[in-house]
Order: C-alpha cells, then structure tokens, then sequence
C-alpha cells in the first residue's frame, strides 16, 4: 500500500487495521506527515505541525497495542484540532498573531477525550480568524485552499479541517459550527461534516464566538468515522454550563445501511432561495435516492426560514461582540479587517435587538420542532453553489448577485439557531468538477437516525470515493 492509498484509508478501516495488527500507528502517522510535506504549501492546512510529538505518541500507541491495550476505534489514529480548541503545552492562536504565542496550561475537554480515547495530535489546523467568517481566509496564517481547486475556498471557518480531511492529510479533524462554520467547509471541500446537538459536545477549553450558537464537531472523509469520533468526544461535562446531561447512545450502531421507514420532508423554502442549478439538481437526486432505498419523502414547509439569517445575526454579533469587547477596543488595529467590522458592528445591535431575536428564536425553533413531529428528517443543500474563487465577496446565482457570507451561510444557520443536529455529505460535483453537499437535519440528540441516512446514501453511491487533484 502506497502512501497516498494509506492516506485515504478511512479511519475506521485504519482502526480494524492497527486492532488486527496488520498496520501500525507509527506507519499511518507517518504517512500522513508525507502527505502534509507534499500538500501542505498550496493547501496551507496547519498552523501548528507536531511531527516529533505524534510520532511518539504513535510509537506509544503501538506498544500499547502489542501489549493488548487496545483502547478502541481511535486508538493510533491521527487527528487535527481546529486552532481555538485549547491544548496543553501547544499554542492555540484562535487564527490571530495576538494569540501567536499563547499556549494553554490544559486541554480542552474534546482533546482530553481523544487524548484518552488514544488519538494521535498531528497538529492544530488554520480556521478563519477567531472563527468569524465562512470563507476560510486568513491574513495572518496564510488563506485556506480548497484541494479540489487551489483557486477556491476552502471555506470556513473551519477551512483547514476541511481541507485537511479532504486532502488525506489527516482522517479525522475537528471543527467548530456557529453559523455553519463544519458543514461549509465539509461541503466545499467533499467530505462529511456533523454539527452535533448543542449541548452534546463539550464546548469547554474552546474559544469562543457566540456561546449560545457554538457546536464543536467531527469533519471526516466516511460517515462512519465522525459516528466513531461523536462517540468519543459526546457526553455529558460539569465545565460546560450548556453541556446535556443525557446517555450517549452507540452511534455506530445505527449505520444499518436502511433507511426503510424513514420520513424525510424537503423544505421547499430552501429551493425558493437562490440556489446554483447544479446543487439543486444534485441534492434533489439524492433525496430521490434516498426514497428509493426505502424513505418516505414529502416536500415541508419552514416559512420562517427567510427570518433564520436574521435571527442569527441578532444574536450572534453581539454575543461575539461581548466575548471580545477587550480585545476589540485594545488590539482592533490587529484584526483582519472585515473581521474587525463584524466586530464593531456587535457594538450597534441593542438589548432590545437582541431580545427581540431570542423571542424569534423561540417562534422559529417551535416550527422546526411541529415539522420534526411530521418526518424523521429534513433535508436540502447545504450551500447553495460550488467553492467560489478565493477572496470573492458577492457570488452570482441564477443571475443574482448575493453577498457571499450571507450565501454560503443561508442553508445551515438555521440549524445553529434551533440547536439541532446536521451532516452534510458528499452528494455530488459542478460541471466544474467541484464538490455539492447534502444536509440532512434531526430532531435533538437523534444523531442516530441522522448519522443512519447519511451513512445509507453513502453507502449506495460513490462520490465519497473521488480523491481531490492535489
């Protein structure tokens, strides 16, 4: 097996590989350090590489395992941390020179759960500054590049998890999910991205944007491994206020490959906004597959969707605001700029404004919740057009010019509004040969079913198999 193959070997398959003894931990760590050594300077993944830290904690993990410590799935499998997840001993800049030098005194509770779980740190991964943007830039780091055309974003802002998954750079990263900030990567980019229910996954040691909209979540290549990292990270923890307490199921148990009796309802709303024709036509194929495997699919209808934008924008540009009010007011001048403006904007946007938005949160979240109580699911794109070009502010759809915040944002911020659970999964590619997500969306702390159409839609096609150019 040659390195590139190695690279793109599913982490489930790398883990029944290291269980069985047929492939070693130091062998895959050190095959994706290849693989960052050749990508790596047109993707710009990384912030911070850890090659001498994983290959130890590889040689660690392999003699664990010889001596029949086998700690599970993860164990001896590579993972990446977007760089707001706080790491003992390792900088965690947040995306900003301010934070160049800041190393925490103790991980974050998704780190120490991996950390435990036997996962090997490979580094922390480039994400748009303070995770404010969905675009994936970065002028401080570096920009994001998508594998699929270097020209293009990767999106954000959790761009370099998405790029590095993409990339066979590293099976598993983690991302974290305000505004769509998993799924828009993962969707641009060609992989599987899940925003977990708010309050299932530990949100401490993690900086923060808006705290009432912030999911950490897996982005990875297969359904199955962000079912075997969800296991890892989920649960509840005394240190996050948010944090549920509920029993956390077996999620890989629900990849049947059945999806027989499942009630998916596609929101017409969605398809009325202004979405490229080759994502339509790519989502809409998929939700007929799906119905061919066996769910019962019906058009649903979410009038408040067109409010979800706005709604989110109440709320979370002041929450944002707030958390770096200090940080605004001393250091603005060191902030990338439109960064820096959403910030300031926060300033503008009152308690009244802000109340008010809560009060239609609570509207909008009831009506996901009566449309939840008719099907399983609900299902659309999860952006409305392929990766732009780098740096592009307004995209072009059906003739329409659209600011491209508010496009790449328009399917998944609803989702961060209602806290409830979504994947976008490879559902097909542009004439341009570029990457098309579908999402699907649960009720709350129903992963399972999520994760269980996912994975059957997965399992019946092949785009997941395609490999990027780079």
């Amino acid at each position: 097996m040659n390195i590139q193959e190695l690279c793109y070997l599913s982490a489930g398959e790398m883990g029944r590989l290291v269980k069985s003894r047929q492939l070693s931990p130091v062998e895959i760590v050190n095959a994706c350090l290849e693989r960052i050594e050749a990508t790596e300077p047109v993707l710009n993944s990384f912030i911070t590489l850890l090659p001498e830290r994983a290959r130890a904690a590889a040689r660690q993990a392999e003699a664990e395992i010889q001596r029949g410590y086998y700690r599970g799935p993860l164990h001896g499998i590579p993972v990446g941390l977007k760089d707001l997840f706080h790491t003992a001993g390792v900088r965690t800049t947040s995306g900003s020179r301010i934070f160049d030098t800041f190393v925490p005194a103790q991980d974050c509770t998704v780190a120490a759960r991996l950390a435990q779980a036997g996962a090997i740190l490979l580094g922390k991964l480039n994400m748009h500054q303070f995770a404010y943007g969905p675009t994936g830039e970065n002028a401080d780091y570096g920009h994001m590049h998508n594998p699929w055309d270097p020209e293009r974003y990767a999106g954000g802002s959790s761009g370099g998890s998405g790029s590095a998954a993409a990339a066979g750079q590293c099976p598993i990263t983690l991302g974290s999910d305000t505004g769509g900030s998993i799924r828009i990567p993962a969707a641009l980019c060609g992989i599987v991205g899940l925003k977990p229910t708010y309050g299932l996954v530990s949100r401490h040691g993690l900086t923060p944007l808006a705290w009432s909209l912030d999911h950490p979540g897996p982005m990875t290549r297969a359904v199955e491994d962000a079912a075997l990292t969800l296991q890892v990270i989920a649960g509840h923890d005394p240190q996050d206020a948010a944090s549920a307490q509920i029993a956390v199921p077996d999620y890989a148990a629900s990849l049947t490959g059945n999806v027989s009796g499942l009630r998916i309802g596609v929101v017409k709303e969605f398809f009325e906004a202004p979405v490229d024709p080759d994502v339509a036509r790519a989502v809409q194929d998929a939700v007929s597959l799906l119905g061919e495997l066996g769910a019962t699919v019906s058009q649903v209808s979410l009038p408040m969707f067109r409010l979800s934008q706005a709604i989110s924008n109440a709320i979370l540009m002041p929450e944002a605001t707030a958390y770096h009010r200090e940080l605004l007011q001393k250091e603005g001048h060191k902030l990338y700029p439109p960064v820096r403006l959403r910030m300031e904007a926060g300033l503008f946007i009152s308690a009244t404004d802000y109340l008010k938005a809560q009060q239609a949160r609570r509207h909008f979240n009831a009506q996901v919740a009566s449309l939840l109580r008719e099907v399983d699911l609900l299902a659309g794109p999860a952006v409305p057009v392929p990766a732009p070009p780098l740096l592009t502010n307004q995209v072009e759809i059906g003739g329409q010019k659209v600011g491209a915040t508010a496009a790449l944002t328009q399917y998944t911020r609803p989702y961060n509004v209602s806290g409830t659970p979504a994947i976008s999964v490879p559902c097909g590619f542009s004439q341009e040969g570029l990457p098309i997500g579908l999402q699907l969306a649960g009720r709350p702390f129903d992963e399972p079913t999520v994760l269980r159409a996912a994975h059957a839609y997965e399992q019946a096609t092949s785009w997941h198999q395609r490999r990027p150019p780079i």
